[in-house]
């Protein structure tokens, strides 16, 4: 009975104990912050730097632009033609033609890698765009992200092939290649907390270890002197006395050269720091 009774009044000590325990905040001015997820759709994260170009709506469609019937034609004929009154994939397709244009080996190249990475980075860009008006497409953000990671297996595969041309596709299309690391580190809240503690430990040491040697700094010059006329003084004494010398004239000369060089050091930073104040 005594011993249920114990339990029975330990019980809200043992509460109230592990409450506590959960409850304990740390006093150190240390705050993490979770770093904002970056969806693997975006640019910052595809390597994609230059955003989809503004096309203009009066100009006239890719196969039609050199077409001298079309130049001569009704204005009513020519809106017929133009961008702005066509369909938006069109336009994108006009976008695709010019990004190939830019990186094929001829003007029928539309099969090598050069040309198939350009029109992967023209549809990218093109379904980037519409997600963000429309964020909640799911299947278009999963056909952007399989995209997008087609293209990068084809950037590994002509980084390995022909790093020189690599470069070159990199700068025309004005792509950044990010590949997918190896050991990726997760990110967790107790443990950048211990990070952030154990950067913040290190830099109470060091700069207690700093103001130490600087007071240490601060009583070298004394130390020299003292140093300085204590061997001299000891010297003459030896002397005096006829007994064996101990201190050599070497020893009590490097002492006088250091404190020399030392008030010379102190005497030019106390000049230095009275000119920087007149100069304010």
């Amino acid at each position: 009975m005594n011993i249920v009774k114990g339990l029975t009044t330990a019980l809200p000590i043992i509460r109230q104990s592990v409450t506590r325990g959960y409850a304990l905040k740390s006093d150190l001015k240390i705050k993490w912050v979770r770093p904002a997820k970056v969806s693997c759709i975006d640019p910052r994260k595809s390597g994609d730097c230059a955003p989809l170009p503004v096309i203009d709506p009066k100009q006239f469609m890719f196969h039609y632009q050199k077409s001298k019937e079309l130049q001569e034609a009704d204005d009513r004929v020519k809106d017929l033609f133009r961008i702005g009154n066509t369909p938006r994939r069109k336009a994108m397709q006009i976008y695709e033609e010019q990004m190939i244009g830019s990186v094929n080996r001829h003007a029928l190249d539309f099969g090598s890698v050069e040309a198939k990475i350009a029109k992967m980075t023209a549809k990218i860009r093109s379904y980037q765009d519409i997600m963000e008006k429309f964020p909640r497409n799911k299947r278009l953000k999963v056909k952007l992200k399989e995209m997008i990671e087609k293209r990068r297996k084809f950037l590994k595969y002509v980084r390995r092939w022909d790093y020189r041309r690599y470069e070159w596709l990199l700068e025309k299309l004005d792509l950044i290649y990010k590949d997918i690391p190896e050991d990726c580190i997760r990110i967790e809240r107790k443990a950048s907390l211990r990070k952030l503690t154990q950067i913040h430990c290190d830099e109470i040491r060091q700069k207690k270890l700093d103001e130490y040697r600087e007071k240490l700094e601060s009583q070298q010059l004394d130390f020299l002197e003292r140093k300085m006329k204590n061997l001299q003084f000891i010297r003459n004494e030896q002397i005096a006395c006829q007994v064996k010398v101990t201190v050599t004239e070497e020893e009590v000369k490097e002492a006088t050269e250091r404190y020399e060089a030392m008030l010379a050091k102190q005497k030019k930073v106390k000049d230095d720091d009275n000119l920087e104040i007149e100069a304010n």
